[in-house]
């Protein structure tokens, strides 16, 4: 029922994120010509990033709107494809182009054609596997000034949900930072690295 209401515009994407996090996302995506998206749900990011991004931008959503090892998403809850490509439309009617991918986001970086991105989200599976392997792929994807953001990786630090595999993550790239990488920003569960050279 929920996915049908979603679908119909009766209701609106359940929220994955806090107010703070979402303006901080806003902040670092407005401007830019490509953003990637990894881990979609219902489409609550992709409606703010049709909002801040402009109509010649690309947004990349994707999702393979599978749990494969039970860690992207709280028990009872899953995205219905249909459903969130209707909430994304309607609030990209003026917005940027969108670019689904249906597929693991792990793959399609490991096989990235599609330019450098200005901005990468990884909110997708949360184990810390798929999480580390979401960074190994995609950082090289992002262009010089460009960013990538970790949802829920700031577990015990804040007041609010977190992960303890994104968290892992982000630690570990915070004990022995890449070169050329830098901590831009964090905000509740957010942590922002930034592309500096």
């Amino acid at each position: 029922m929920r996915a049908v209401a979603l679908a119909a515009g009766i209701i609106p994407p359940r929220p994955m994120h806090t107010g703070a996090e979402a303006g901080l996302l806003a902040e670092y995506a407005s401007g830019a010509s490509r953003v990637v998206e990894l881990g979609v749900y219902e489409g609550s990011s992709a409606v703010m990033f049709c909002a801040v991004l402009a109509p010649q931008a690309e947004l990349h959503l994707v999702d393979p709107f599978v749990d494969e090892h039970g860690s992207a998403m709280r028990a009872g809850w899953h995205g219905t494809p249909f459903a969130t490509r209707m909430a994304v439309r309607r609030a990209s009617r003026a917005g940027p182009t969108i670019r689904w991918h249906i597929e693991r986001s792990q793959d399609l970086g490991r096989g990235w054609t599609g330019g450098d991105v200005d901005m990468v989200f990884i909110d997708g599976d949360h184990s810390a596997e798929a999480c580390g392997e979401d960074w190994r792929v995609w950082h090289p994807h992002v262009g010089v000034g460009g960013a990538v953001a970790f949802h829920d990786a700031r577990d015990g630090r804040h007041v609010g949900s977190s992960g303890p595999g994104p968290t892992a993550v982000v630690d570990a790239l915070r004990a022995d930072m890449p070169e050329g990488w830098s901590i831009a920003a964090e905000v509740d569960s957010l942590v922002i690295f930034r592309r500096d050279g």
